[in-house]
């Protein structure tokens, strides 16, 4: 027999479905006499009325033009939908008796019935911030209203039909095929037991000291096992031959997230500079590809001992190296390139045209000659396609190449403009211009310089997440090396999230270095993620995955769960629940919240905010703060971190389509997790989730 709880629900429903049965479907006032108005007013203002009359019927079209505003947002305003009327239910105790509230994504009170907008109605306040059985006192409309939450439920309604009931009571689950529901009392799904697993900056001196390099050393210095005491216990017998290798030559490492790429190259460049003081200089060069990693590393290396490296990223280098080669062209790069135009900009084959370019055009070797080869090659249609045909014939569209020589040309005849003095046009540079740039300089000029009339020359230079990086952008770092050639290459394709790079594989990438003959390291050990984890996100990459067998894992965890919903509110009041206990069990967890675009991370982390989640941050510019909380943002701004706990949003199927990106960015967000992996839907779950995980 149902449950008191499920009778009073199913109740609550009929009556809301019946209001809105009855209910007459809404019409707003018409907008046709406000666009005749403006139309004719319109007429008046282009026919050349005198002064007095143009003023009068300005200000009476802009009055027009506003209620022709109004009238089409009134319109837009949501309506309860009747299939979805709702998603949670509250029952509050005040002095003036009880009454039923109810929270969806529109708003409707009629006839005893009351349903709020949980984004925007005040009282929504008292679902988010309290708990079936508390008392409550909060200022709505200038008054304080107490009482106590009598019932606070969440529902699931789908097609108009109640199916799923989740009170502190138990959950009550309705059987699709034969109309019968199911109680069970469990305890409610929870982050836990992963407090600090996670290795962050804030972990401290003290953390920091135990990894600190050439302490209390003993025997022959010379000695390989001695010179690294504080960290063998740390790593494998692999990543410490990674890290001790001699210094000259390629090393180039690939393995899964988790494996210990970054903490090999980190480990290699302390290591080195204990070897050779010399290292621990601004001639070694540590570079990553996210700002969010160039944080963490500027933390981490001098916990090592390493104090004078220079890390960066790869945007900030290549800016900042630009602008001292060719300092008459404009500083700022733009953010709208269209992808196509990037691609091509950084795709290996118009690095080679522009080799073509320089090598059939003799000229002096100078900044002006090496800048006119820049521009030449981008509005050169000819070579470029013969280029193409010859290198790649399958990579670009007749049409794609015309309007890349396009963009070119218009963008040329800016800068030049700019050049001559003309600043009223703006003139700015692609992002991706840079390494054509320095390139070009290279293979005119000559070396890069540093301080003025010095080379520019690196005795190490470490590239972490190198998939990220193009082809030719790694090419004109490998020329800045000095005889030695020391170069650490860390990357994982699986992690490859930077469509406009170019990288395809490590033997093609390799290849267009011109590096032939390299072996590299795989690292197959996963010392971040829990084996469910790591399984899951191996599994989630399908067919682009590299390896059959999934990485080794170091140690189990709770397993990964996908918790689906009908409403983001709903979402939004699970994921509160669930962050508000963890914050009192493990007030030192790291939890990242991580969606798929920038308005999804907007709506989460004003969602909570309501909620008043202690300590919640909204991550806008990979500005992490690396300390006990929870941060919302985009995957991709996470990449190369870690977190105690992720919670994955939105893994519909709109999001995260059957397509080799969405695997790519599912695998990246997953790995994130050290201890548990948490995913939500609302609506249809995306089909490379479903197979995979326990769904509640």
């Amino acid at each position: 027999m149902p449950h008191m709880i499920v009778d009073e629900e199913l109740a609550l429903l009929a009556r809301v479905t019946a209001l809105l049965e009855d209910l007459p479907q809404a019409r707003g006032p018409s907008e046709a006499p406000v666009v005749r108005e403006l139309e004719r007013l319109r007429e008046a203002l282009v026919s050349g009325s005198d002064r007095k009359d143009v003023v009068a019927l300005t200000e009476q079209w802009h009055r027009q033009s506003s209620l022709l505003r109004q009238l089409r947002r009134s319109k837009e305003t949501p309506e309860v939908d009747p299939r979805s009327p709702y998603f949670a239910h509250l029952r509050l105790a005040e002095e003036s008796g009880e009454r039923d509230l109810c929270l969806g994504r529109a708003t409707c009170i009629e006839r005893g019935v009351r349903i709020v907008d949980w984004r925007n109605a005040p009282i929504s306040r008292i679902f988010y911030g309290y708990r079936q059985g508390d008392d409550y006192e909060e200022t709505f409309g200038g008054g304080v209203r107490t009482g106590d939450v009598v019932a606070r439920r969440t529902v699931r309604i789908r097609d108009g039909a109640l199916d799923r009931v989740e009170a502190p009571e138990g959950t009550f689950v309705c059987d699709d095929g034969n109309g019968e529901w199911s109680h069970s009392v469990r305890e409610p799904a929870r982050l836990s037991g992963g407090e600090a697993s996670a290795l962050r900056a804030h972990d401290g001196p003290v953390a920091a000291g135990m990894r600190r390099l050439g302490t209390e050393l003993s025997g022959d210095r010379r000695r390989a096992d001695k010179r690294l005491p504080e960290i063998t216990s740390l790593i494998d017998t692999h990543q410490f031959d990674l890290i001790t290798r001699d210094h000259a030559g390629f090393l180039l490492i690939r393995g899964t997230a988790g494996s210990g790429k970054t903490t090999v190259a980190l480990h290699r460049i302390a290591y080195l500079a204990y070897d050779d003081p010399r290292f621990d200089s601004e001639r070694t060069l540590f570079l990553v590809f996210s700002a969010a990693l160039c944080r963490y590393v500027e933390h981490v290396l001098p916990s090592l001992g390493v104090s004078n490296v220079k890390i960066q990223t790869w945007r900030d280098w290549a800016t900042t190296a630009r602008r001292r080669h060719y300092p008459a062209l404009p500083r700022d790069v733009r953010q709208d390139t269209p992808l196509e135009i990037a691609r091509l900009k950084l795709h290996p084959t118009l690095a080679t045209a522009l080799a073509t370019q320089i090598e059939t055009h003799p000229g002096l070797s100078t900044p002006e000659q090496a800048l006119d080869d820049w521009a030449s090659v981008l509005t050169n249609e000819r070579l470029l396609r013969e280029t193409f045909d010859r290198e790649a014939p399958d990579a670009l569209q007749p049409a794609v190449l015309s309007r890349f020589v396009d963009w070119g040309r218009r963008r040329n005849e800016e800068i030049f403009a700019w050049g001559e003095g003309d600043r009223e046009n703006p003139a700015i540079l692609d992002a991706e211009d840079d390494a054509l740039l320095l390139r070009a300089w290279q293979l005119r000029v000559g070396p890069l310089h540093g301080r003025p009339g010095r080379k520019l020359e690196y005795r190490h230079v470490a590239i972490d997440e190198v998939q990220d990086f193009a082809p030719i952008e790694v090419q004109v770092l490998l020329d800045t090396l000095d005889e030695s050639r020391s170069i650490t290459l860390a990357g994982d394709t699986h992690q490859h999230l930077m469509p406009s790079s170019g990288f395809t594989s490590w033997t093609e990438f390799l290849a267009r270095l011109g590096v032939t003959g390299a072996e590299v390291e795989t690292l197959r050990v996963s010392y971040r993620s829990s084996h469910e984890i790591a399984s899951f996100a191996q599994a989630v990459l399908g067919p682009i995955r590299e390896d059959e067998t999934p990485p080794m894992a170091t140690r189990s965890g709770p397993p990964v769960e996908l918790f689906r919903f009908t409403d983001r509110g709903a979402t939004v009041a699970f994921l509160a629940d669930a962050l508000r206990d963890l914050a009192q069990a493990e007030p030192l967890a790291s939890v990242a919240i991580l969606t798929p675009s920038r308005a999804h991370t907007l709506a989460y982390h004003d969602g909570l905010e309501r909620c008043e989640l202690p300590r919640l941050r909204l991550v806008a510019d990979q500005d992490f703060e690396f300390a006990p909380g929870v941060e919302v943002t985009e995957v991709e701004q996470a990449k190369g971190l870690e977190f105690d706990y992720v919670v994955l949003t939105d893994t519909d199927a709109e999001a995260y389509p059957e397509t080799n990106e969405a695997r790519r960015r599912l695998h990246v967000g997953a790995t994130r997790a050290v201890h548990q992996l948490w995913l939500t839907s609302i609506g249809t779950p995306s089909s490379l989730v479903t197979p995979l995980v326990s769904t509640s």
